[in-house]
């Protein structure tokens, strides 16, 4: 068995969950589970930063403690994420004694490096970013991501890492292991900034008091971009904990293409600098847009998460966010309504009508026919298509591609409601009924469309956990559908059909 240490990023507690936050958890939990069924141990990490200037602010700015805000936050995430379905094994928080603990372990490491020097900075920051901004960085005076906020102009003695002595380092591992940054626009990216040269870049500051002291100098607290990327090895028991030991280093850490510099270029040179061997693998993926722009609180408000986990369900919405967002780049609707109107229509076309009127054309056909015993599993032109189909999506998989692996799983889906269409299941029984026909030619008709929606429960179990389940039992499976050695014995397995309530009721 495989170990499979599987990261996103931790969001700020500056604000509720949105649809930005969503489609991240989402996409990882979908990659865990499939991990999963292929056999690997997998541990999925999640979390939350608060820590930091914004942190702070936001706080003050709601009349509240620091400590009481990011309580509040978190709470309001994890009620978001059950109800989602996550299946993290872990959620960090940058405010817990653990974290606190490796954070200090880590940096005391780098200081025995002799990576940290003491100089005095003066330049641009962005509290949005929690990042301190170059002038061609700027658009208008304003960072390009967070246009709405004013850029301070900042003076502060800090303490340095020295970034720029890792330069070549990262370059020729980037070279050597090309999937270490994915998908290829972001590791062209990363290479570019590489080849242009790196500036040392501040470990702490010196007038926030809400985060981690910096060991030996108690008048500053560790830089929160260095106290956030941590968490990804404090949570595992960093320095000398058993899951660190076992796991780390990380096979996957899950991005939003906005933050690639921070863990494609600071993170693996922080380890380098603490003696510990960086993840193995970054993905950077694409946004949500809204008329041309990146989700924003406002946009996120209006497209309220808890709103949209409840018009059509949970799985639903985790199905739509991954078929129609590309994994490795971006979707942008025109409006908001345009979004909810797409989600309609994705709901009722594909899950109702599509998957779920199959469904039920099928056991209906086999309760009618067969007196709901399923028919023995036999090849055909349908069990084909499933089966390069199966290949398709394992691959698109592999490769996160996740919108691809969704596409395949409908292929069998759009091919079995064919395949109904021309074989004509109720002429044959008719014929049978009638006629003496062979009651060959039915049975591998229903037998295979048995097996096709055996696999499409199997491929859709990452992605709508809940309804792939429910698909299984009516199927007359037990539990939730086989992991994917398992998958032809499990349909062949299959007795009795179990027809049961609408797979995906029609609004």
């Amino acid at each position: 068995m495989s170990r499979f240490y599987l990261t996103t990023a931790i969001d700020y507690s500056n604000g509720d969950p949105h649809l930005g936050h969503a489609i991240e958890k989402i996409g990882a939990d979908v990659v865990a589970r499939y991990r999963r069924a292929c056999g690997d141990d997998v541990h999925f990490l999640i979390g939350m930063d608060e820590h930091g200037q914004k942190v702070q602010q936001e706080a003050e700015k709601q009349g509240s403690a620091p400590a009481e805000w990011v309580d509040r936050i978190a709470e309001a995430f994890l009620d978001v994420w059950r109800r989602l379905g996550l299946s993290n094994d872990d959620f960090i928080r940058t405010s817990e004694p653990r974290h606190h603990r490796g954070v200090t372990a880590l940096m005391e490491r780098i200081a025995e490096n002799g990576d940290f020097r003491r100089a005095k900075y003066e330049g641009h920051y962005c509290a949005g970013c929690e990042a301190f901004k170059k002038d061609e960085e700027l658009e208008d005076g304003r960072c390009p991501l967070h246009p709405g906020r004013e850029i301070e102009w900042t003076e502060e003695e800090n303490w340095f890492f020295k970034l720029s002595d890792y330069r070549d380092t990262l370059l020729e591992r980037l070279r050597n292991d090309p999937d270490s940054v994915r998908p290829r626009t972001r590791r062209n990216e990363i290479t570019r900034l590489l080849e242009s040269g790196l500036d040392d870049i501040s470990a702490s500051r010196s007038r926030i008091r809400w985060g981690v002291p910096f060991p030996g100098d108690e008048g500053h607290t560790v830089y929160v971009w260095f106290d956030a990327l941590s968490n990804y090895i404090t949570a595992i028991g960093y320095p000398d904990g058993e899951t660190f030991g076992k796991f780390w280093p990380a096979d996957l850490h899950i991005i939003g293409k906005d933050i690639t510099r921070f863990h494609c270029v600071y993170w693996p040179a922080m380890l380098l600098a603490a003696g510990v061997e960086p993840a193995k693998s970054v993905w950077g993926h694409g946004f949500i847009k809204i008329g041309g722009a990146k989700l924003s609180k406002s946009a996120g408000t209006e497209l309220g998460l808890v709103e949209l986990i409840e018009r059509h369900g949970p799985d639903a919405l985790r199905y739509f966010l991954l078929r129609e967002v590309p994994w490795d780049g971006d979707r942008d609707y025109p409006s908001t309504e345009a979004f909810i109107e797409q989600f309609d229509r994705r709901y009722t076309t594909d899950l109702a009508n599509d998957l779920g009127n199959l469904l039920n054309r099928v056991v209906s056909m086999v309760s009618r026919y067969r007196g709901g015993a399923v028919p023995p599993a036999r090849g055909g032109e349908l069990a084909d298509r499933a089966a390069v189909a199966l290949a398709e999506y394992r691959a698109a998989m592999e490769g996160y591609l996740l919108h691809k692996g969704l596409a395949a799983a409908f292929d069998v889906v759009r091919a079995a409601n064919g395949f109904v269409d021309e074989t004509k299941p109720w002429a044959l029984a008719k014929a049978e009924r009638e006629e003496g026909a062979d009651a060959d030619a039915l049975d591998g008709v229903l037998s295979q469309l048995i097996a096709a929606l055996g696999a499409v429960a199997a491929m859709l179990a990452p992605f709508t956990p809940r309804k792939a389940a429910e698909l299984w039992g009516t199927l007359g499976g037990d539990g939730s559908p086989p992991a994917f050695a398992r998958l032809e014995p499990s349909v062949a397995g299959l007795r009795t059909v179990r027809p049961g309530g609408v797979l995906f009721p029609r609004p």
